[in-house]
């Protein structure tokens, strides 16, 4: 019988099958062969191939199995870590969205056996904040990377300077009060009865006076407590001139509101940042010692991205494709006058042309040749946000 169209059903229901997951029982980690049923799965396990690959594990299985457990237990901590952040999120949610990538590691052949014991050893070796409750097991990831500690400390370090910078302001406004009040002594009014000299003569309140006189009282009042405040007004607007000059100062008050907003907002995003930089059409290296050394340290062109953190590259030596995550890849920084590409930062995204490299600073000067930023020449960016064009 003739093999069968393409269109026909039984090869369209094949198609469909060979798409989706298939049932666990039916894969082979060691060759990572997935078998759509029983008989597949039984004449795969009675193949040479399979036969070869069960001689290679029976002569280390301890090896095999602790290669597949910290493979797993990598792509799932990677997983929750870019995925869910430091939230709390059930242990099965994540699990679930980890095994929907046909090419993932098989919890079968690692040293857990079941996602609870899996859970429970995560939070006994403190990579992740375990807690049980009556729908299950949460996990909340803990982010011990070094960027993200000094980043927490410095924003501590700023919010308690705030605090400091609030209540110094606040005695001091105290202290200036308290001189204005010191010598002054509050005047006490004086009561006196009413006496009518005259019979005829109408009782006649002159309200304008006593008015006249608060008012008088509370404006002294308020003067020196006015001239306190501005004296210190006047202080701090000195300090600021003598730190930023007196040039910056003039210009500062010729600005409007809108353009210090629209300044606050270039500033902002030219210090935002992302966790992924890859693009396409950069060269890259290769860093991953995984693959053997046929392809370490050799450097490749990205072609494609997918999900924002992996790539599909080829190799310029030697022209084979390969699928990496964005942490066994490296920027490239080319010889002056060559074109590059900014891949994080505010400038993220725009073409320029090399001008020099700090090999102190680990940083590079170019000059933006595209888009509405072109000849805006930019200094200090880090070798890692920048790379060379294809």
């Amino acid at each position: 019988m003739g093999k069968s169209d393409f269109l026909s059903p039984k090869a369209i229901a094949n198609r469909i099958k060979s798409k989706g997951l298939q049932k666990l029982r039916w894969y082979c980690q060691m060759c990572q062969k997935q078998c759509r049923d029983e008989n597949g799965f039984k004449c795969h396990c009675m193949s040479e191939s399979h036969q070869r690959q069960l001689l290679l594990a029976s002569e280390n299985p301890q090896q095999f199995m602790d290669y597949f457990s910290e493979e797993f237990r990598n792509d799932f901590l990677e997983l929750l870590r870019r995925r869910f952040g430091t939230k709390r999120v059930h242990n099965n949610i994540v699990y679930n969205e980890y095994i929907s990538h046909r090419e993932h590691i098989h919890m079968n052949a690692t040293q857990w056996e079941t996602l609870t014991d899996f859970t429970k050893w995560l939070g006994r070796e403190g990579l992740c904040k375990v807690d049980e409750t009556p729908k299950g097991w949460y996990i909340q990831y803990i982010d011990r990377d070094p960027e993200t500690i000094r980043r927490q400390q410095e924003q501590e370090r700023k919010k308690k300077q705030d605090l400091d910078d609030e209540e110094k302001t606040a005695k001091f406004i105290e202290q200036q009060v308290r001189r204005g009040l010191e010598g002054k002594e509050l005047e006490m009014p004086v009561y006196t009865e009413l006496n009518r000299e005259n019979e005829e003569e109408k009782v006649t309140f002159n309200l304008n006076k006593g008015a006249s006189t608060s008012v008088a009282a509370s404006s002294k009042t308020s003067s020196v407590l006015g001239q306190n405040a501005l004296k210190m007004v006047e202080g701090a607007v000195k300090r600021k001139e003598a730190a930023h000059g007196s040039g910056q100062s003039k210009e500062k008050k010729k600005k409007s509101a809108l353009d210090e907003i629209m300044e606050l907002e270039e500033e902002k995003k030219r210090t935002s940042r992302r966790d992924y930089w890859l693009q396409p059409e950069i060269v890259v290296k290769i860093v991953t010692k995984k693959l053997g050394e046929k392809y370490h340290k050799k450097k490749a062109v990205v072609k494609e991205v997918i999900d924002k953190y992996t790539a599909v590259v080829k190799v310029i030596d030697s022209g084979d494709k390969l699928k990496l995550d964005q942490t066994h890849l490296e920027t490239v920084i080319p010889a002056p006058g060559k074109k590059v590409m900014v891949l994080n930062g505010g400038y993220r995204g725009n073409e320029g042309i090399l001008e020099s490299i700090n090999e102190k600073r680990f940083s590079v000067t170019i000059t933006i040749d595209s888009g509405p930023l072109k000849g805006r020449r930019v200094e200090d960016i880090q070798y890692e946000d920048v790379s060379k064009l294809a």
